[in-house]
């Protein structure tokens, strides 16, 4: 299995960031939205942080810090999901994991299925913990790993076909 690809460092003086963001940013808004036609959808896929993943391993930490951060905020204020309670936790997971994956990718040069399940685990399992910390609520910190072992997978096997192959150049 060819895992050859290129992967940038794009800076905050690049136009080039901003775009990407962007991109990212609306697919972190549109496949929520899909998903949430499905009951608990979003708690099942936890799809905003699929672009964010892919944001970061594929152009770095400047683009998965502004999708990690901006996606959950402006789902928010269009959508009410993910509510302002929330919003604390999902933002910390999603900086968790856009800082992880770029970090994984720098290192590595590489997008192998292992290398992303070490950083959706790294994320979940530290964000996790985070947001028991931050709520006292282990019920909360653990719904991830009850409901949305689906989405880690979807995360996984999406995010390396997304960076392998469509994103390959």
């Amino acid at each position: 299995m060819n895992t050859t690809t290129s992967l940038y460092s794009l800076q905050f003086t690049q136009t080039k960031t901003y775009l990407w963001a962007a991109a990212f940013i609306i697919g972190n808004i549109l496949l929520p939205q899909l998903c949430h036609l499905v009951p608990q959808g979003g708690l099942i896929f936890l799809p905003i942080y699929f672009f964010t993943l892919i944001g970061a391993w594929k152009f770095g930490w400047r683009v998965g810090l502004l999708t990690a951060v901006f996606s959950p905020l402006v789902n928010s204020a269009l959508f009410g999901m993910p509510t302002p309670m929330v919003l604390p936790a999902i933002i910390t997971k999603s900086v968790l994991l856009a800082l992880a994956a770029s970090f994984v990718a720098s290192k590595t040069r590489q997008a192998t299925l292992p290398l992303i399940l070490l950083v959706v685990a790294f994320y979940q399992i530290v964000g996790g913990l985070t947001e028991w910390a931050m709520t006292a609520n282990l019920t909360a910190a653990l719904q991830d790993f009850r409901l949305g072992v689906p989405g880690m997978a979807l995360q996984v096997v999406g995010g390396w076909l997304i960076i392998n192959r469509l994103l390959k150049h």
